[in-house]
């Protein structure tokens, strides 16, 4: 027994003359909107306000971004401004930077004093000249 299998399913089927069913709802809507506000509204107020909503619809019918309907794009704009969002911050340690007349001479950065305990000190001293010029075993 053999089967047909459908060939092209990503296709949508052209029901109106050259227009797909959405295409069709997205026209219509935008055109009976701008006929709506003409009824109700001068000519000047009814294409002021009319005629963004016109292209809208326009855009929803037949424009493409990256082979996808401009509905997706609206779509996932809507989703991530109403999504809430998670910031990280990631703290980097600050680099000092060293005059080139100071590095030539070998002089290190000004280490300013951090307790009066000389144990805590002598710790700290070693390992801000660890940061500065890499690893001690290296220097030898």
């Amino acid at each position: 027994m053999q089967f047909r299998v459908p060939q092209f399913i990503e296709v949508e089927d052209r029901i109106f003359g050259p227009l797909t069913w959405k295409q069709f709802i997205y026209v219509a809507g935008g055109v009976g909107f701008f006929v709506m506000l003409y009824v109700l509204l001068p000519l000047f107020f009814a294409i002021i306000l009319g005629g963004p909503m016109v292209a809208f619809a326009l855009a929803l019918a037949f424009y493409k971004v990256n082979d996808r309907p401009f509905i997706d794009v609206v779509e996932s704009a809507v989703g991530y401004s109403m999504k809430g969002k998670l910031y990280l911050w990631k703290k980097e340690p600050k680099k000092t930077e060293m005059k080139p007349e100071e590095k030539l001479a070998g002089i290190a950065p000004y280490v300013p004093k951090v307790s009066e305990n000389k144990l805590k000190d002598l710790a700290w001293e070693l390992d801000i000249k660890e940061s500065i010029y890499g690893d001690r075993s290296q220097q030898k």
